[in-house]
């Protein structure tokens, strides 16, 4: 018989069985909380909800939902950050119906990823606040959306008379996560009730073993996959507090976040790697010197490329503050795994591994000193966290050797079903037979992530994705890597707002490079200084990675496409170049530096 305490048994295989168990076991501590700054100088105004509280709430919402959407069928969420938001989410879950994590229609520059991931999802309501009712109807009718109803959720959510599903089957289908788009048309990923409660469990055993003396703090949207399981799923499953709070005012005044991580002890969080360094470029040293992060356990690090720079800029800006340097988690993930995949530990700082540049680009690990100037820096993102692992020829499938850079392959209970609708796609990419294991163990098959990494010493190094691979000459570039050359080589670069990709070259058979980058805020670049931008980018792009860099184009803040989760979208990006959409305004004078 299992302890009441222990939230790893295996009768409690929903989301829901665990709100309901601490609801019962808790009924008054500390479950959720959320912090709003209703002006540049508040403190923050903090709204909690015990679980108890919060289960009765999610259970009210659920009745109000079953009487509008049956079994199966889809419910879209777009509502702001906050105990509603969470509350919702798991009022879907009691339902029985499909959630669909997703955000208002006023978040700027992503109207054509809501309308279609809403078109795909076809909802048979939408969950909205008052003060986004009226622009979500207005939204769905501008779009030529079908009119579904419009439920609308707040505080006082009182409890419905329709009946819940008597029970639910852990492989029945929890939610549609839809990925970023960061290299195609966003794809809804079926995550079942059983996926998403075991990433939260290997979630918890990578991070937060001790968990009643963890608290979670995050800033990322919960329509996105690691700030839903971070910050809903594995609290809910452990059994620890959570803290959240809204990206604008993150982005706004990124101090907001240390200081939550230093109010609460044992605090877990993540972020995307350009978060970090946006904290230690933004924060200012009277800032950081009234921070206290001597409490802060893990910081992960995870959705894009970990740069080594980063780590330590960031390590440097806070290490005062105390700030262990071992807190820093490189981690890997995908909406298609629920989104956990590997983390390095946290008891030692992050691995980096020096590696032979040339090596790299055939496909290999070629490991060099640490203080070799010209060796390429990799960071480790650890050992699978419940779940298997294998690096894979993308052609043939075949198991490639320790140090050899090829496709990550996964296997492993939080791996999602599929892609909602889209049944080829799905064949492409879900239950994957490599020739070298199918039929041999009788086990589900493998996911091909899409990415590209390689093993060294047990550890996962990830190099870069497969489609966005840059091919030249028979060897492989890696954008992030070209795109770090220029952001340090160029002063009139935005960090982290730059996409490099191949294009055709007008009047020859041959794609060329050409970097898209942001200029900095404030800068009015002349003539002169985007001809000696791209001198110097050429020059640096030469000498680091023996390419000829056709065009720098320098365009406007905000200007370069990303996705909803602050990425660049590279594919995008590369789009909006062919098709002449960033103008010639800002062309860099790639034909005077020929």
């Amino acid at each position: 018989m299992s302890s009441p305490e222990n939230p790893q048994q295996p009768e409690r295989p929903l989301l829901t069985d665990h709100l309901a168990h601490w609801a019962a076991c808790r009924p008054h501590q500390r479950a959720f909380t959320y912090v709003e700054f209703p002006e540049p100088s508040s403190p923050g105004l903090h709204h909690t909800l015990g679980w108890q509280g919060l289960d009765a709430r999610a259970r009210a919402l659920a009745g109000r939902i079953a009487a509008t959407a049956g079994p199966g069928e889809r419910v879209a969420l777009l509502l702001p950050q906050g105990l509603v938001y969470t509350a919702a989410f798991l009022g879907c879950l009691y339902a029985g119906v499909i959630a669909v994590p997703l955000f208002g229609p006023d978040l700027p520059g992503h109207e054509g990823r809501l309308a279609a991931v809403l078109a795909d999802c076809e909802p048979a309501c939408v969950l909205a606040d008052e003060r986004s009712a009226a622009g979500v109807a207005r939204f769905m009718a501008e779009q030529g959306l079908p009119p579904v109803p419009a439920l609308l959720v707040d505080r006082r959510d009182e409890r419905s008379e329709a009946a819940l599903p008597e029970r639910i089957a852990p492989d029945d289908i929890a939610y549609l996560q839809y990925t970023s788009g960061s290299t195609r048309s966003p794809a809804g990923v079926v995550i079942s009730h059983a996926n998403v409660v075991a990433n939260a469990r290997q979630a918890i055993e990578a991070f937060a073993a001790d968990a009643r003396s963890n608290t979670t703090v995050g800033w990322l949207p919960l329509f996105h996959d690691m700030g839903l399981v971070l910050s809903v799923a594995a609290p809910v499953v452990g059994g620890f507090p959570s803290v959240l709070m809204d990206p604008v005012a993150f982005l706004e005044q990124p101090v907001r976040w240390l200081r939550l991580l230093a109010s609460y002890p044992g605090t877990i969080s993540a972020a995307p790697n350009f978060a970090y360094d946006y904290c230690a470029s933004r924060i200012d040293a009277d800032e950081a010197a009234e921070l206290r992060l001597g409490r802060v356990k893990v910081l992960i690090n995870g959705s894009e490329p970990v740069r080594p720079g980063t780590v330590d800029r960031f390590r440097d800006a806070f290490a005062e503050a105390g700030l262990a340097p071992e807190a820093h988690c490189p981690a890997y993930g995908l909406a298609e795994a629920t989104v956990f995949v590997t983390t390095d530990t946290f008891g030692a700082p992050p691995t980096v591994l020096a590696c032979d540049p040339l090596a790299l680009s055939e496909g290999r690990l070629d490991v060099r000193e640490a203080t070799d100037p010209n060796a390429a820096q990799l960071v480790a993102c650890g050992t699978p966290a419940g779940q298997e692992l294998r690096i894979a020829d993308p052609a043939t499938g075949a198991a490639r050797g320790p140090g050899e850079v090829g496709e990550i392959l996964l296997r492993g209970p939080n791996i999602g079903l599929c892609y909602w609708k889209r049944s080829g796609l799905s064949e492409e990419v879900f239950g994957v037979r490599p020739p070298d294991t199918a039929g041999d163990d009788g086990e589900a098959g493998w996911l091909r992530t899409g990415d590209l990494g390689a093993l060294h010493d047990g550890r996962l190094y990830v190099t870069g994705r497969l489609k966005d691979l840059i091919i030249v000459d028979g060897r492989n570039h890696y954008p992030q890597d070209i795109e770090e050359t220029v952001q340090s080589a160029v002063d009139l670069v935005r960090r982290d707002r730059l996409a490099a990709f191949c294009v055709p070259w007008t009047g020859t058979e041959t794609d060329v490079l050409v970097v898209v980058a942001e200029h900095r805020r404030g800068a009015e670049p002349t003539e002169a200084d985007l001809i000696a931008a791209q001198r110097t980018a050429t020059a640096a792009v030469s000498a680091r990675h023996g390419l000829r860099l056709a065009e720098l184009l320098l365009i406007a803040p905000g200007a370069l496409p990303r996705t909803s989760s602050g990425k660049v979208a590279r594919a995008a990006g590369r789009a909006r170049y062919l098709l002449g959409a960033f103008g010639e305004g800002g062309r860099s004078g790639a034909e005077d530096a020929r």
